[in-house]
Protein backbone atom coordinates (compact mmCIF):
# COMPACT_ATOMS: atom_id res chain seq x y z
CA UNK A 1 0.00 0.00 0.00
CA UNK A 2 1.38 3.40 -0.90
CA UNK A 3 1.81 5.62 1.89
CA UNK A 4 1.06 9.00 0.46
CA UNK A 5 -2.50 7.28 0.01
CA UNK A 6 -3.14 6.26 3.00
CA UNK A 7 -2.03 9.83 3.89
CA UNK A 8 -4.61 10.90 1.63
CA UNK A 9 -7.58 9.03 2.44
CA UNK A 10 -7.32 10.72 6.23
CA UNK A 11 -6.43 13.92 4.93
CA UNK A 12 -9.95 13.41 3.16
CA UNK A 13 -11.89 12.45 6.59
CA UNK A 14 -12.31 8.83 5.64
CA UNK A 15 -11.65 5.76 8.00
CA UNK A 16 -8.69 3.78 7.31
CA UNK A 17 -8.65 -0.16 7.13
CA UNK A 18 -6.65 -2.03 9.81
CA UNK A 19 -4.97 -3.41 7.01
CA UNK A 20 -3.91 0.25 5.87
CA UNK A 21 -2.98 0.92 9.52
CA UNK A 22 -0.79 -2.21 9.86
CA UNK A 23 0.86 -1.25 6.06
CA UNK A 24 1.78 2.12 7.28
CA UNK A 25 3.22 0.85 11.52
CA UNK A 26 5.06 -1.34 9.55
CA UNK A 27 7.00 1.16 6.99
CA UNK A 28 7.18 3.37 10.10
CA UNK A 29 9.58 0.46 12.32
CA UNK A 30 11.51 -0.91 9.02
CA UNK A 31 12.48 3.04 7.62
CA UNK A 32 10.65 2.10 4.35
CA UNK A 33 8.40 5.29 5.37
CA UNK A 34 10.00 8.66 6.27
CA UNK A 35 10.01 10.98 9.33
CA UNK A 36 7.74 13.63 7.31
CA UNK A 37 4.88 10.96 5.41
CA UNK A 38 4.96 9.85 9.66
CA UNK A 39 4.38 13.62 10.44
CA UNK A 40 1.75 14.35 7.44
CA UNK A 41 -0.11 11.06 9.34
CA UNK A 42 -0.14 11.81 12.70
CA UNK A 43 -1.34 15.33 11.22
CA UNK A 44 -4.23 14.28 9.25
CA UNK A 45 -5.40 12.15 12.61
CA UNK A 46 -4.92 15.44 14.79
CA UNK A 47 -7.27 17.11 12.27
CA UNK A 48 -9.71 14.69 11.56
CA UNK A 49 -9.63 12.16 14.30
CA UNK A 50 -10.03 8.27 14.31
CA UNK A 51 -13.13 5.93 15.12
CA UNK A 52 -12.37 3.72 18.09
CA UNK A 53 -11.81 0.58 15.75
CA UNK A 54 -9.61 2.59 14.15
CA UNK A 55 -7.60 3.60 17.56
CA UNK A 56 -7.67 -0.24 18.52
CA UNK A 57 -6.18 -1.01 15.17
CA UNK A 58 -3.16 1.38 15.41
CA UNK A 59 -2.58 1.03 19.30
CA UNK A 60 -2.51 -3.34 18.61
CA UNK A 61 -0.44 -2.09 15.52
CA UNK A 62 2.33 -0.03 17.10
CA UNK A 63 2.35 -2.77 20.25
CA UNK A 64 3.29 -5.77 17.86
CA UNK A 65 6.04 -3.69 15.92
CA UNK A 66 8.29 -5.30 18.48
CA UNK A 67 8.36 -7.45 21.63
CA UNK A 68 5.49 -7.91 23.65
CA UNK A 69 6.47 -9.37 27.03
CA UNK A 70 4.33 -12.11 29.01
CA UNK A 71 4.92 -12.88 32.74
CA UNK A 72 5.35 -15.59 35.12
CA UNK A 73 5.01 -14.11 38.69
CA UNK A 74 3.40 -14.68 41.80
CA UNK A 75 1.61 -11.20 42.00
CA UNK A 76 0.01 -9.41 39.63
CA UNK A 77 0.84 -7.21 36.78
CA UNK A 78 0.38 -3.82 37.39
CA UNK A 79 1.26 0.04 35.82
CA UNK A 80 0.16 3.53 36.03
CA UNK A 81 0.46 6.11 33.27
CA UNK A 82 -0.49 9.98 33.43
CA UNK A 83 -0.95 11.89 30.31
CA UNK A 84 1.51 14.44 31.31
CA UNK A 85 1.81 17.75 33.35
CA UNK A 86 4.37 20.12 35.10
CA UNK A 87 6.14 18.64 37.98
CA UNK A 88 4.19 15.33 38.03
CA UNK A 89 6.95 12.53 39.32
CA UNK A 90 4.34 10.39 40.81
CA UNK A 91 5.80 7.21 38.71
CA UNK A 92 9.16 7.64 40.81
CA UNK A 93 7.04 6.81 44.22
CA UNK A 94 4.49 5.08 42.91
CA UNK A 95 6.27 1.91 41.00
CA UNK A 96 8.01 1.00 44.50
CA UNK A 97 5.32 1.69 46.89
CA UNK A 98 3.26 -0.83 44.69
CA UNK A 99 5.82 -3.56 44.45
CA UNK A 100 6.14 -3.36 48.39
CA UNK A 101 2.47 -4.24 48.43
CA UNK A 102 2.76 -6.97 46.16
CA UNK A 103 2.07 -6.10 42.59
CA UNK A 104 4.92 -6.08 39.55
CA UNK A 105 5.24 -3.07 38.17
CA UNK A 106 7.21 -3.11 34.78
CA UNK A 107 7.06 0.28 33.87
CA UNK A 108 7.73 2.11 30.28
CA UNK A 109 8.05 5.61 30.27
CA UNK A 110 8.46 8.47 27.92
CA UNK A 111 10.48 11.37 27.74
CA UNK A 112 9.49 15.01 28.24
CA UNK A 113 6.79 15.59 25.49
CA UNK A 114 5.96 19.45 24.66
CA UNK A 115 5.97 21.48 27.74
CA UNK A 116 5.50 18.29 29.76
CA UNK A 117 8.24 16.69 31.98
CA UNK A 118 9.28 12.86 30.79
CA UNK A 119 9.78 10.10 33.60
CA UNK A 120 12.65 8.97 31.69
CA UNK A 121 14.33 12.03 31.51
CA UNK A 122 14.32 12.44 35.26
CA UNK A 123 16.24 9.16 35.53
CA UNK A 124 18.76 10.19 33.36
CA UNK A 125 19.90 12.43 35.65
CA UNK A 126 20.90 9.83 37.84
CA UNK A 127 24.66 8.53 37.17
CA UNK A 128 24.94 4.93 35.52
CA UNK A 129 20.77 4.26 35.63
CA UNK A 130 19.87 2.62 32.59
CA UNK A 131 16.73 4.02 31.05
CA UNK A 132 17.18 1.56 27.78
CA UNK A 133 18.32 -1.41 28.66
CA UNK A 134 18.11 -5.04 27.10
CA UNK A 135 14.61 -6.78 27.73
CA UNK A 136 16.52 -9.66 29.94
CA UNK A 137 18.03 -6.65 32.54
CA UNK A 138 14.56 -5.37 32.46
CA UNK A 139 12.60 -8.35 32.98
CA UNK A 140 15.08 -9.65 35.74
CA UNK A 141 14.80 -6.25 37.65
CA UNK A 142 11.33 -6.89 37.45
CA UNK A 143 11.17 -10.06 38.78
CA UNK A 144 14.03 -9.27 41.93
CA UNK A 145 12.83 -5.72 43.11
CA UNK A 146 9.23 -6.06 42.25
CA UNK A 147 9.57 -2.75 39.66
CA UNK A 148 11.80 -1.48 36.99
CA UNK A 149 10.81 2.37 35.57
CA UNK A 150 12.34 2.22 31.48
CA UNK A 151 12.16 3.79 27.98
CA UNK A 152 11.39 1.93 24.97
CA UNK A 153 14.31 0.37 24.28
CA UNK A 154 14.51 -0.66 20.57
CA UNK A 155 12.62 -4.28 21.09
CA UNK A 156 9.54 -2.82 22.53
CA UNK A 157 6.72 -0.48 20.51
CA UNK A 158 9.73 0.87 18.07
CA UNK A 159 7.14 2.10 15.77
CA UNK A 160 5.78 4.29 19.13
CA UNK A 161 9.28 5.39 20.07
CA UNK A 162 9.46 7.15 16.12
CA UNK A 163 6.13 8.71 16.05
CA UNK A 164 6.41 10.20 19.55
CA UNK A 165 9.44 12.17 18.91
CA UNK A 166 7.79 13.31 15.72
CA UNK A 167 4.79 14.26 17.35
CA UNK A 168 6.86 16.41 19.58
CA UNK A 169 8.30 18.59 17.35
CA UNK A 170 5.49 18.73 14.37
CA UNK A 171 2.39 19.92 16.63
CA UNK A 172 0.58 16.88 16.99
CA UNK A 173 0.77 16.27 20.53
CA UNK A 174 -2.70 16.74 21.86
CA UNK A 175 -4.53 14.73 19.48
CA UNK A 176 -6.95 12.05 21.68
CA UNK A 177 -6.33 9.24 19.06
CA UNK A 178 -2.59 9.53 19.20
CA UNK A 179 -2.01 9.75 22.87
CA UNK A 180 -4.26 6.45 23.44
CA UNK A 181 -2.28 4.75 20.81
CA UNK A 182 0.90 6.12 22.09
CA UNK A 183 0.24 5.24 25.83
CA UNK A 184 -0.72 1.69 25.40
CA UNK A 185 0.92 0.15 22.49
CA UNK A 186 3.80 0.79 24.85
CA UNK A 187 1.53 -0.42 28.11
CA UNK A 188 0.54 -3.60 26.60
CA UNK A 189 3.89 -4.40 25.13
CA UNK A 190 4.96 -4.30 28.49
CA UNK A 191 2.61 -7.33 29.28
CA UNK A 192 0.46 -5.44 31.70
CA UNK A 193 -2.83 -6.87 33.43
CA UNK A 194 -4.29 -4.15 34.92
CA UNK A 195 -3.37 -0.45 34.42
CA UNK A 196 -4.15 3.09 35.93
CA UNK A 197 -4.34 6.20 34.06
CA UNK A 198 -3.61 9.14 36.09
CA UNK A 199 -5.44 11.75 33.17
CA UNK A 200 -4.90 15.93 34.01
CA UNK A 201 -7.39 18.73 33.41
CA UNK A 202 -6.24 21.99 33.35
CA UNK A 203 -4.07 24.33 32.21
CA UNK A 204 -0.80 22.53 32.47
CA UNK A 205 -2.33 19.44 30.94
CA UNK A 206 -2.49 18.42 27.58
CA UNK A 207 -6.13 18.42 28.24
CA UNK A 208 -7.04 21.62 29.66
CA UNK A 209 -11.01 21.39 29.81
CA UNK A 210 -12.96 18.53 31.52
CA UNK A 211 -14.75 17.70 28.85
CA UNK A 212 -11.67 16.64 26.45
CA UNK A 213 -10.70 14.82 29.56
CA UNK A 214 -12.94 12.64 30.11
CA UNK A 215 -13.06 11.60 26.49
CA UNK A 216 -9.71 10.63 26.30
CA UNK A 217 -9.89 8.93 29.65
CA UNK A 218 -12.71 7.15 28.40
CA UNK A 219 -11.08 6.73 24.97
CA UNK A 220 -8.18 4.88 26.94
CA UNK A 221 -10.04 2.79 29.07
CA UNK A 222 -12.31 1.70 26.21
CA UNK A 223 -9.53 0.88 23.91
CA UNK A 224 -7.09 -1.03 27.02
CA UNK A 225 -10.20 -3.39 28.09
CA UNK A 226 -10.94 -4.40 24.45
CA UNK A 227 -7.14 -5.60 24.04
CA UNK A 228 -7.83 -7.42 27.90
CA UNK A 229 -5.80 -4.99 30.13
CA UNK A 230 -8.63 -3.91 32.52
CA UNK A 231 -7.91 -0.41 33.50
CA UNK A 232 -9.56 2.84 35.31
CA UNK A 233 -8.72 6.34 34.78
CA UNK A 234 -8.60 8.83 37.46
CA UNK A 235 -8.85 12.54 36.73
CA UNK A 236 -6.58 14.75 38.10
CA UNK A 237 -5.78 18.30 38.56
CA UNK A 238 -3.50 20.39 36.74
CA UNK A 239 -3.85 23.43 36.84
CA UNK A 240 -0.96 24.45 39.16
CA UNK A 241 2.24 22.44 39.38
CA UNK A 242 2.42 19.38 41.02
CA UNK A 243 4.65 19.09 44.40
CA UNK A 244 7.51 21.57 45.32
CA UNK A 245 9.86 21.43 42.21
CA UNK A 246 9.84 21.10 38.43
CA UNK A 247 13.33 19.85 36.45
CA UNK A 248 14.49 16.70 36.20
CA UNK A 249 17.15 15.95 38.85
CA UNK A 250 15.26 18.50 40.94
CA UNK A 251 12.12 16.23 41.16
CA UNK A 252 14.70 13.11 41.16
CA UNK A 253 15.18 14.56 44.69
CA UNK A 254 11.95 15.40 45.61
CA UNK A 255 10.77 12.13 45.12
CA UNK A 256 13.44 10.91 47.49
CA UNK A 257 12.69 13.06 49.88
CA UNK A 258 9.06 11.70 49.70
CA UNK A 259 10.23 8.07 50.22
CA UNK A 260 12.10 9.23 53.25
CA UNK A 261 8.90 11.30 54.52
CA UNK A 262 10.55 14.36 54.17
CA UNK A 263 9.15 17.70 52.78
CA UNK A 264 6.38 15.95 51.48
CA UNK A 265 3.83 18.34 49.12
CA UNK A 266 0.07 17.28 50.48
CA UNK A 267 -1.13 17.89 46.78
CA UNK A 268 1.29 14.90 45.67
CA UNK A 269 0.42 12.92 48.44
CA UNK A 270 -3.03 13.00 47.68
CA UNK A 271 -2.53 11.72 44.33
CA UNK A 272 0.10 9.53 44.94
CA UNK A 273 -1.96 7.84 47.07
CA UNK A 274 -5.52 7.70 45.23
CA UNK A 275 -3.90 6.28 42.11
CA UNK A 276 -2.19 3.44 44.30
CA UNK A 277 -5.21 2.45 46.14
CA UNK A 278 -7.12 2.87 42.80
CA UNK A 279 -4.72 0.41 41.27
CA UNK A 280 -4.08 -1.83 44.12
CA UNK A 281 -8.12 -2.57 44.60
CA UNK A 282 -8.22 -2.89 40.82
CA UNK A 283 -5.90 -5.65 40.98
CA UNK A 284 -7.53 -7.63 43.82
CA UNK A 285 -4.74 -7.01 46.06
CA UNK A 286 -7.13 -5.16 48.80
CA UNK A 287 -10.83 -5.49 49.05
CA UNK A 288 -11.48 -1.54 49.11
CA UNK A 289 -9.49 1.97 49.23
CA UNK A 290 -9.22 2.31 52.86
CA UNK A 291 -7.21 -1.22 53.42
CA UNK A 292 -5.28 -0.24 50.61
CA UNK A 293 -4.44 3.37 51.65
CA UNK A 294 -3.31 1.40 55.31
CA UNK A 295 -1.19 -0.37 53.72
CA UNK A 296 0.54 2.27 51.45
CA UNK A 297 1.54 4.31 54.39
CA UNK A 298 2.74 1.86 56.10
CA UNK A 299 5.36 0.43 53.44
CA UNK A 300 6.29 4.56 53.24
CA UNK A 301 6.41 4.86 57.21
CA UNK A 302 8.76 1.94 57.42
CA UNK A 303 11.30 2.30 54.89
CA UNK A 304 10.05 -0.48 52.96
CA UNK A 305 9.28 1.92 49.12
CA UNK A 306 12.10 3.61 49.32
CA UNK A 307 14.35 0.48 49.82
CA UNK A 308 13.01 -0.85 47.04
CA UNK A 309 13.31 2.19 44.95
CA UNK A 310 16.85 2.17 45.96
CA UNK A 311 16.90 -1.76 44.86
CA UNK A 312 15.67 -0.84 41.52
CA UNK A 313 18.37 2.10 41.10
CA UNK A 314 21.35 -0.30 41.66
CA UNK A 315 20.01 -2.93 39.53
CA UNK A 316 19.57 -0.69 36.65
CA UNK A 317 23.01 0.39 36.83
CA UNK A 318 22.62 3.41 39.55
CA UNK A 319 25.11 3.83 42.71
CA UNK A 320 24.47 1.56 45.37
CA UNK A 321 24.08 4.27 48.12
CA UNK A 322 22.26 6.58 45.80
CA UNK A 323 19.05 7.28 48.21
CA UNK A 324 21.70 7.39 51.05
CA UNK A 325 23.45 10.37 49.51
CA UNK A 326 21.34 11.92 46.36
CA UNK A 327 23.01 15.17 46.48
CA UNK A 328 26.15 13.17 45.69
CA UNK A 329 25.25 12.07 42.82
CA UNK A 330 22.99 14.38 41.20
CA UNK A 331 24.15 16.90 38.40
CA UNK A 332 23.81 20.61 40.14
CA UNK A 333 23.89 24.32 38.64
CA UNK A 334 26.13 27.31 38.68
CA UNK A 335 22.98 29.39 40.00
CA UNK A 336 20.60 28.84 42.52
CA UNK A 337 18.67 32.11 43.52
CA UNK A 338 14.69 32.68 44.45
CA UNK A 339 12.08 35.27 42.62
CA UNK A 340 9.86 37.26 44.27
CA UNK A 341 6.47 38.55 43.33
CA UNK A 342 6.17 42.17 42.18
CA UNK A 343 3.45 42.24 44.86
CA UNK A 344 2.88 40.85 48.41
CA UNK A 345 -0.81 38.40 48.07
CA UNK A 346 -1.96 35.45 47.99
CA UNK A 347 -1.02 32.75 44.78
CA UNK A 348 -4.56 32.53 42.90
CA UNK A 349 -3.71 31.40 39.40
CA UNK A 350 -0.85 29.52 37.76
CA UNK A 351 -0.45 29.71 33.68
CA UNK A 352 1.01 26.40 34.27
CA UNK A 353 1.94 25.64 30.72
CA UNK A 354 3.97 28.70 30.42
CA UNK A 355 6.18 27.30 33.70
CA UNK A 356 6.64 23.99 32.08
CA UNK A 357 8.08 26.14 28.46
CA UNK A 358 9.74 28.00 31.08
CA UNK A 359 11.67 24.68 31.76
CA UNK A 360 12.40 24.01 28.03
CA UNK A 361 14.17 27.99 27.85
CA UNK A 362 16.81 26.61 30.56
CA UNK A 363 17.46 23.63 28.75
CA UNK A 364 15.57 21.37 30.65
CA UNK A 365 13.44 20.55 27.74
CA UNK A 366 13.71 19.86 24.28
CA UNK A 367 13.10 21.81 21.20
CA UNK A 368 14.41 18.88 18.57
CA UNK A 369 13.86 14.99 19.25
CA UNK A 370 17.89 14.73 19.50
CA UNK A 371 18.32 17.73 21.41
CA UNK A 372 20.78 16.83 24.89
CA UNK A 373 19.39 17.96 27.86
CA UNK A 374 20.89 20.24 31.58
CA UNK A 375 19.38 17.66 34.16
CA UNK A 376 20.13 20.16 36.51
CA UNK A 377 17.97 22.89 35.65
CA UNK A 378 13.98 23.58 37.21
CA UNK A 379 12.65 25.38 40.30
CA UNK A 380 12.37 24.15 43.74
CA UNK A 381 10.31 25.91 46.49
CA UNK A 382 7.68 26.21 44.15
CA UNK A 383 4.62 28.10 45.09
CA UNK A 384 1.19 26.67 45.60
CA UNK A 385 -1.98 28.18 45.17
CA UNK A 386 -3.40 28.96 48.23
CA UNK A 387 0.02 30.11 49.38
CA UNK A 388 0.77 33.26 50.55
CA UNK A 389 4.17 35.39 49.23
CA UNK A 390 6.73 38.64 49.57
CA UNK A 391 9.50 39.85 49.61
CA UNK A 392 10.29 37.18 52.40
CA UNK A 393 8.28 34.22 50.94
CA UNK A 394 9.56 33.97 47.11
CA UNK A 395 7.37 32.32 44.02
CA UNK A 396 10.32 29.45 43.86
CA UNK A 397 14.06 28.84 43.90
CA UNK A 398 15.63 29.27 40.14
CA UNK A 399 18.11 26.52 39.61
CA UNK A 400 19.95 28.26 35.96
CA UNK A 401 23.05 28.12 34.61
CA UNK A 402 23.63 31.59 33.84
CA UNK A 403 22.16 35.23 35.10
CA UNK A 404 20.57 35.52 31.53
CA UNK A 405 19.11 32.41 31.88
CA UNK A 406 17.95 33.31 35.53
CA UNK A 407 16.02 36.75 34.94
CA UNK A 408 14.56 34.52 31.42
CA UNK A 409 13.41 32.13 33.96
CA UNK A 410 12.34 34.76 36.77
CA UNK A 411 10.27 37.28 34.29
CA UNK A 412 8.55 34.01 33.12
CA UNK A 413 7.38 32.80 36.54
CA UNK A 414 6.43 36.58 37.81
CA UNK A 415 4.33 36.87 34.32
CA UNK A 416 2.59 33.24 34.63
CA UNK A 417 1.84 33.62 38.67
CA UNK A 418 -1.16 35.98 39.82
CA UNK A 419 -1.46 37.31 43.10
CA UNK A 420 -4.56 38.19 44.83
CA UNK A 421 -5.01 40.10 47.76
CA UNK A 422 -7.42 37.79 49.08
CA UNK A 423 -7.02 34.19 50.55
CA UNK A 424 -7.70 31.68 47.60
CA UNK A 425 -8.97 28.09 47.96
CA UNK A 426 -6.87 25.44 47.54
CA UNK A 427 -7.21 23.12 44.19
CA UNK A 428 -9.36 19.86 44.66
CA UNK A 429 -6.67 17.41 43.49
CA UNK A 430 -8.53 15.04 42.02
CA UNK A 431 -11.53 15.07 40.07
CA UNK A 432 -13.23 11.98 39.00
CA UNK A 433 -13.08 8.66 38.41
CA UNK A 434 -13.67 6.62 35.11
CA UNK A 435 -14.16 2.84 35.14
Amino acid sequence: MLPQEIIRKKRNRNPLTKSEIHSFIKGVTDGTIVDAQTAALTMAIFLNGMSVSETTALTLAMRDSGDVLSWKLDGPVVDKHSSGGVGDKVSLMLAPMIAACGGYVPMISGRGLGHTGGTLDKFDSIPGYQTMPSNDVFRNTVEEVGCAIIGQTGNLAPADKKIYAIRDVCGTVESIELITASILSKKLAAGLEYLVMDLKCGNGAFMADIENARKLAQSIVNVANTAGTKTTAVLTDMNQVLGHSVGNALEVMEAVEYLKGENVDPRLHCITMELCAELLVSAGLFSGEKQALVKLQKVLDSGQALEIFAKMVTALGGPADFCDHPHRYLPKTTIVKPVYSKQAGYVSEMQTRDIGLSIIELKGGRTTPEQKLDYATGYTQFCQIGDFVDDQKPLAMIHAQSEEDYHKAAAALQKAITISPAHVAKNTCVIEKIG
